[in-house]
C-alpha cells in the first residue's frame, strides 16, 4: 500500500505501522522519534505512537515535540478546573432539563497496567463532583506486556484492574482475539463491565456472541447508546492470528452501522465505541451521520482536539494508557446537544487509587520475568537486528536451513545493551507462536519473499541462514538474489527446510508444495532456549534483506 510521510510517497506492506512508515522514509527521522526529539503526526495535527496502525493513503508529518511545560501548564489549568467545577446542569431525571455527563475513554492499554490507579484516581474524583462519569474502552485491552500476557492465567490481571478502575464499557479490539476464543470468553466472564461488538457472527465459533450495542443509564428514561465495531484486514478478518477466529464471520463496518439505525430513532443519540482508526471512523462519519460521537482506536492517535466530520465529533486518546481522554455531552431529551473532548497525560495525575497501586506493584514484581537468559555488549535495535536474532533462534533450535519473521510481529524496537530479561523476550514477541517447518524449493522461497513484497510493498520479511536483496521495475516488479551465509547462491534443485510462525503460514499467499508440519516449537519459547546457550550476543550492523536502489 502507499502512504506519504512529509510530502513524500512511500510504498509499504499492509497491517505496517506509523513506525515502520518512518523508518522506511530515514532511519535518521526514526532514531529521533524513538529518542523523543521528534513526534509524528497525522494530516489533522493529531500525535500518533510508532505502534499505531496505518492505512492506505496515509499522511505523515515528522515535527518537533511541543513544549512540554507549556503541556503541562496547560494540563494543571485544565484538571484544577475540571475538578473545581460546580455542576451548572440538572443531574435529575427530568428529561426536559440539560444533563451533563463526563465520558472518560482510552484505547489500545495493551495490558499496559501501571496507569490503571491514576485513571481510577481520576474516575474517582470526578464522581465526587459529577453525578454521572462513565469510563469506556475502545478495544485492545491485551497484547504488550508479560505480566499480564504471559501468565498462566492470561490477561486476568488486565481485567481485575480494569473492574476496580470501574470500567463501564470496551468493544473488541483485534487484539483481544491473541487469547483464542476459549480464553476470551473467560476474560468476558471475568469482566464486571460488557464487551460489545457489532460486526461479527459467532454462531459456528467457541466464542460466545457478544452484544452489539449497550446502554448506560444516565437518568430514569435516559440512556446513552453504544454501537460496538472492529477492523477488518484484506483477509476480512481482524489483525490477529486466524486460527484463533475460526467459525467467527466478520462484516463490513459502514454496512452493520447502518442495520443499527433504530438506535438513533429509538434511544436519540448513538455514539460509536470503534476499533477502526482514525481514518476508517473518518470515512464512517462520511457515510453514517446518524452517531453523534465516535470513540475510536487501533491507530494509536493522539488527537488533542476532535475532529468533527459530516457533524460527527471523532476522538480518540493515544495508545498504551499514557493518555486518557474526557468527553462532557450536554443531554437534552434524550438527545446529545453539546460535545467537547480534551486529552488528560495520566502520568501528571499525580495521584492513584491506593488499593490497585499495591495491586500493580504485585503484579509488576514477578520473579519470572526479571530472570537474565542473555546479555548483549551492544544495543540490538531496529527490525533487522531484532528480527535477526529471532530467525537465528528458530534455525538453530529447529536444525532447519533458513527461518523468516515478520516485521509486524516484532513489537518493540529495541533492546539495550546489557542483560536480556525474560521480560525483554516476551515485550519483543508477544505472540509466541507456533512454528511451522516446510520443504520448499528456491523458487518457492523466493515467492515467499516476493509475495510479501508485492502484496505488502516494502521490505517485510527478516531472515536467517541467507541473505536476500530485492529489485523491481515495471516489467519485472520482483526479482531477489538470495545468497547463503557462505556468499554463493542457492541450489535451484535442493529442498531447504524453512521454518515460519503460523502468522505467516496462515496469512501469508506463497507457493509451497508442502504443506508444512508443525514443530511443536514456539517462537519466544525458541529465542529463550537459544539465548540461553548462547548466553552472549551482538547484532550491531546486521542487515539481511535489503532493496536494491
Amino acid at each position: 500500500m502507499k502512504v506519504n510521510v512529509n510530502g513524500k510517497s512511500i510504498r509499504i506492506f499492509s497491517g505496517s505501522t506509523a513506525g515502520d512508515a518512518i523508518l522506511m522514509y530515514s532511519e535518521f527521522s526514526f532514531r529521533r522519534v524513538m529518542s523523543g526529539d521528534l513526534v509524528i503526526r497525522d494530516r489533522y495535527g493529531n500525535e500518533i505512537d510508532p505502534g499505531g496502525a496505518i492505512s492506505p493513503e496515509t499522511q505523515l508529518f515528522i515535527k518537533k515535540k511541543q513544549n512540554k511545560m507549556k503541556r503541562y501548564l496547560i494540563f494543571c489549568a485544565t484538571f484544577l478546573m475540571m475538578l473545581s467545577a460546580s455542576c451548572a446542569y440538572s443531574q435529575d431525571g427530568d428529561s426536559n432539563q440539560p444533563l451533563e455527563v463526563i465520558l472518560l475513554h482510552t484505547n489500545d492499554m495493551h495490558s499496559k497496567i501501571d496507569n490503571l490507579p491514576q485513571l481510577a484516581y481520576l474516575a474517582d474524583s470526578l464522581r465526587k463532583t459529577h453525578k454521572k462519569v462513565f469510563l469506556v474502552v475502545a478495544g485492545d485491552n491485551f497484547t504488550g506486556n508479560p505480566v499480564v500476557d504471559m501468565i498462566p492465567d492470561k490477561g486476568a490481571p488486565m481485567i481485575e484492574l480494569m473492574n476496580r478502575a470501574g470500567v463501564d464499557l470496551s468493544c473488541l479490539g483485534n487484539h483481544e482475539f491473541d487469547l483464542g476464543q476459549e480464553l476470551l470468553n473467560k476474560r468476558i466472564g471475568q469482566a464486571s463491565f460488557p464487551f460489545i461488538c457489532a460486526n461479527l457472527n459467532c454462531t459456528e465459533a467457541t466464542l460466545s456472541q457478544p452484544k452489539p450495542y449497550a446502554l448506560l443509564e444516565v437518568a430514569p428514561g435516559i440512556n446513552l447508546a453504544f454501537l460496538g465495531l472492529i477492523q477488518r484486514d484484506e483477509n476480512g478478518l481482524p489483525s490477529s492470528l486466524p486460527a484463533n477466529m475460526t467459525g467467527i464471520r466478520f462484516f463490513d463496518e459502514l454496512s452493520t452501522a447502518l442495520k443499527f439505525r433504530w438506535i438513533k430513532e429509538q434511544y436519540g443519540n448513538m455514539i460509536i465505541l470503534s476499533h477502526l482508526g482514525l481514518d476508517a471512523d473518518i470515512r464512517l462519519a462520511e457515510s453514517f451521520p446518524q452517531a453523534d460521537l465516535i470513540i475510536g482506536g487501533h491507530s494509536h492517535t493522539l488527537m488533542e482536539k476532535p475532529i468533527i466530520q459530516n457533524g460527527v465529533t471523532i476522538v480518540q486518546a493515544g495508545s498504551n494508557l499514557k493518555y486518557v481522554g474526557k468527553t462532557t455531552l450536554t443531554m437534552e431529551n434524550n438527545a446529545i446537544t453539546t460535545i467537547s473532548d480534551e486529552v488528560i497525560p495520566l502520568a501528571k495525575i499525580g495521584k492513584g487509587n491506593p488499593e490497585m497501586e499495591k495491586l500493580v506493584a504485585q503484579y509488576n514484581d514477578n520473579e519470572v520475568f526479571k530472570q537474565v537468559v542473555a546479555t548483549t555488549t551492544s544495543r540490538i535495535e531496529g527490525v533487522d537486528q531484532l528480527g535477526s536474532m529471532m530467525t537465528d533462534a528458530l534455525t538453530s533450535e529447529l536444525k532447519v536451513d533458513f527461518a523468516f519473521q515478520n516485521r509486524g510481529g516484532i513489537r518493540i524496537q529495541a533492546i539495550e545493551a546489557g542483560d536480556i530479561t525474560l521480560k525483554d523476550i516476551y515485550k519483543l514477541d508477544p505472540f509466541n507462536n507456533p512454528v511451522i517447518i516446510y520443504r520448499m524449493n528456491a523458487e518457492e522461497i523466493r515467492s515467499l519473499i516476493c509475495n510479501s513484497y508485492d502484496v505488502k510493498s516494502g521490505i517485510d520479511l527478516q531472515v536467517s541462514g541467507l541473505t536476500y536483496t530485492l529489485s523491481g521495475d515495471a516489467k519485472h516488479p520482483c526479482t531477489v538474489v538470495m545468497k547463503l551465509s557462505n556468499g554463493k547462491k542457492l541450489n535451484p534443485e535442493k529442498e531447504y527446510t524453512v521454518a515460519l510462525n503460523s502468522y505467516i503460514a496462515s496469512t501469508y499467499r506463497f507457493d509451497h508444495r508442502d504443506p508444512g508440519k508443525a514443530s511443536g516449537l514456539y517462537t519466544a519459547d525458541a529465542l529463550v532456549s537459544w539465548l540461553k546457550n548462547k548466553k552472549s550476543v551482538n547484532y550491531n550492523g546486521i542487515k539481511r534483506a535489503s532493496v536494491k536502489p
